[in-house]
């Protein structure tokens, strides 16, 4: 058995998340179409694989990472084209490589990038409404970014969990929060682009930050009045999470040694 690290790229828009899911109807995620791919490779056995994070449902990535291991001798690049020749063309792989059979993608993940796009105008444009949120603008961009402050360094971040989660503790550490934005192309109005860093993600928590950047940049909430409820750690204190069609995983990085190349 050789064990592989892939990065992912895929539109979340048609998938009901990353994970499979027990149902009685089958739904579309993005394991179960990676997972019939390896299994055409496999000889017809189930190849399991384990994803650095559990995207929601319309959640994209730039650069999921999945770890799995195959009976089937190949090189990293062939594997590859051989899995894009497979899967439908809302999933590509963007890189491959042969790892330690140590290498777990989510156990070894040192930290994960998400990115959150979004458009505030008087109307939303049919061209980006799978890929950014959208607000009827405009909005506070020194309030937003006052808020996005708050979530740098080590906190507790219950008040942005949502339910279903089975985590031991709700406190991560983000090394960096950034907002900026641009004149909104093809309409009035602005794009923001929100990216955070950190050591983990609670479910649904970019959206949830996002959801309290748009509360202060429309006024509804002030900075002062999110930080009060981040640190009561009480979910009904802050704002609903923004759209998942906002959000994309950019990037998850890992320690030296821990997914170095296998020769």
């Amino acid at each position: 058995m050789t064990r592989y690290k892939v990065t992912l790229a895929y539109d979340g828009t048609d998938f009901e998340g990353w994970q499979s899911q027990a149902r009685v109807h089958p739904v579309r995620t993005v394991q179960d179409t990676l997972e019939k791919a390896l299994g055409k490779l496999g000889g017809g056995e189930r190849v399991a694989v384990f994803g650095a994070g559990r995207t929601d449902t319309g959640v994209h990535a730039l650069g999921q990472v999945v770890s799995f291991d195959l009976a089937r001798e190949m090189t990293a690049a062939d594997l590859g084209r051989a899995l894009n020749g497979l899967l439908p063309p809302d999933v590509r792989i963007v890189g491959a490589q042969v790892v330690p059979p140590t290498f777990h993608a989510r156990k070894d993940a040192l930290s994960k990038l998400y990115r959150y796009t979004l458009d505030a105008g008087p109307v939303c444009l049919p061209a980006r409404r799978r890929h950014a949120g959208w607000v009827p603008g405009p909005l506070d961009e020194a309030r937003m970014a006052e808020v996005a402050r708050l979530f740098v360094g080590r906190h507790d971040f219950a008040a942005l969990a949502s339910a279903g989660g089975s985590v031991k503790t709700t406190t991560r550490t983000v090394a960096r929060a950034t907002l900026v934005s641009e004149p909104l192309a093809g309409a009035d109005g602005r794009t923001f682009v929100y990216e955070v860093e950190a050591d983990g993600f609670l479910r649904k928590m970019v959206r949830s930050m996002v959801g309290g950047l748009i509360a202060a940049g429309r006024g509804v909430a002030t900075p002062a009045a999110l930080a009060d409820a981040l640190h009561a750690k009480s979910r009904r204190g802050w704002p609903a999470p923004a759209p998942a069609c906002g959000l994309t995983l950019v990037r998850v990085d890992y320690p030296p040694a821990a997914d170095r190349v296998v020769t």
